[in-house]
């Protein structure tokens, strides 16, 4: 990559402990779909979900998207 994200997107932060780690010390904002086992202070943007089931992620992530390329100056 030749520059850093400007946000990362997480869907479980259990198992993306490391990439959390490195957002952190990084400065990367993170926005992360989060279960009842995970903790809302290690992420910028919390979204509370099931992050098991399929359905609820892509849910989710196609709202991120559409959102994300609708703010998008690129796009016009």
């Amino acid at each position: 990559m030749p520059r850093v994200p400007d946000v990362a997107i997480i869907v479980d932060q259990k198992r993306e402990m490391t990439a959390v780690r490195e957002c952190r010390k990084l400065g990367i904002p993170i926005i992360s779909i989060l279960d009842t086992n995970c903790d809302p202070d290690l992420v910028d943007i919390p979204i509370p979900g099931n992050d098991d089931a399929v359905r609820s992620i892509k849910l989710i992530l196609k709202s991120l998207t559409d959102s994300i390329n609708v703010g998008n100056p690129a796009n016009t």
